[in-house]
């Protein structure tokens, strides 16, 4: 759906009103800079910007509604469009007069573009303005690619700088960074013109020069420590340690990810897929994976062991004093 709208844009086929909604950034910001990249072939815009969480609706139309001092267009943007999600009555901060912007809606100005931003998972699909903006509005919707349609982003955005990408630095990538797409778009561009010359992409270029995260670092130990890598596992806690980690936070992540763990082991043997467990429990499909074909999985009853370790170093961690970094190594050491 982006990829047209963006061709449209591209081709200067621009739409008066756009309603993006969704928690994914990427496709937002692109948009938005496709739209001003389109507009300012011919002319300097103006952008005008609105929070709606502190400004009515009634501000977007009167600046919608004013002429253009310096050029043809004039583009506005609408930030937090929270009238378009559920809301419980008397929780809005702010009054808008929805009436009002129904019928603009209906008539709206043609020396304006204005892109309503609701960066909410969904939108509440029962409110007349909700199904009018459906109606009236380019609407876009901007989500997380599923696991194969993110690998294929991936290496067009590779591709983009002459470089192709092996399919295991690309799990690889998903692993260490995440979905966060404007975040594997600044590592991929990273890793690109660091290799300079160089063609291809592999795992080990990945694991040398993207940023790890400490939720992967911390999965990664657990990952170690249930393989019975204990020696991996104590490495990447000594790291985490000169880093200024704090024992008590891994503990929790530790505890966090032994819990996502079992959720997904249990669920699969409920006879969910991975794309339905990834729905289940919120979590992207791609750590779904890691869990489901993981050779090595650990039982419940071991998963269970850990936990309730875990559980007595955290409240030692809050009540004794001491070495408290060795609290969790001596974890790290013992097999279970």
């Amino acid at each position: 759906m982006f990829s047209k709208i963006w061709k449209d844009i591209k081709n200067g086929q621009i739409a008066p009103i756009y309603c993006i909604y969704g928690e994914e950034t990427y496709f937002i910001d692109e948009t938005i800079k496709k739209i001003k990249q389109a507009l300012n072939t011919t002319e300097e815009t103006e952008t005008i910007n609105f929070d709606l969480e502190e400004s009515p609706v009634d501000f977007v139309l009167d600046e919608a509604d004013t002429f253009p001092f310096f050029s043809e267009k004039k583009l506005i943007l609408a930030k937090n469009a929270s009238f378009l999600k559920a809301m419980e009555k008397g929780k809005e901060k702010i009054e808008h007069d929805l009436k009002r912007l129904e019928m603009w809606l209906n008539n709206p100005s043609d020396f304006a573009i204005v892109i309503f931003i609701a960066p909410y998972e969904k939108l509440d699909e029962r409110k007349k303005i909700t199904k009018l903006m459906k109606e009236k509005c380019t609407v876009l919707h901007a989500e997380t690619p599923k696991e194969n349609d993110l690998a294929v982003w991936i290496r067009t955005e590779v591709n983009r700088f002459n470089k192709t990408i092996q399919d295991e630095a690309v799990d690889k990538l998903v692993e260490m960074v995440g979905a966060n797409m404007l975040q594997l778009q600044i590592e991929i561009e990273k890793i690109c013109l660091y290799l300079g010359e160089q063609p291809m992409i592999t795992t080990d270029i990945v694991e040398d020069l993207v940023a790890k995260t400490l939720e992967h670092d911390a999965f990664k130990m657990l990952n170690a420590y249930l393989s019975h890598q204990n020696a991996e596992a104590i490495q990447i806690y000594h790291d985490l340690l000169r880093q200024k980690e704090e024992p008590i936070m891994l503990v929790g992540l530790l505890a966090s990810n032994i819990r996502t763990m079992n959720n997904v082991y249990y669920l699969q043997k409920k006879g969910y897929h991975a794309t339905q467990i990834s729905k289940q429990l919120k979590i992207h499909p791609y750590r779904v994976k890691l869990m489901v074909e993981n050779r090595n999985r650990p039982s419940e009853e071991r998963l269970l062991k850990a936990l309730h370790s875990l559980s007595e170093i955290d409240l030692k961690l809050k009540s004794v004093g001491g070495n408290r970094e060795r609290l969790l190594e001596m974890f790290l050491l013992r097999a279970l």
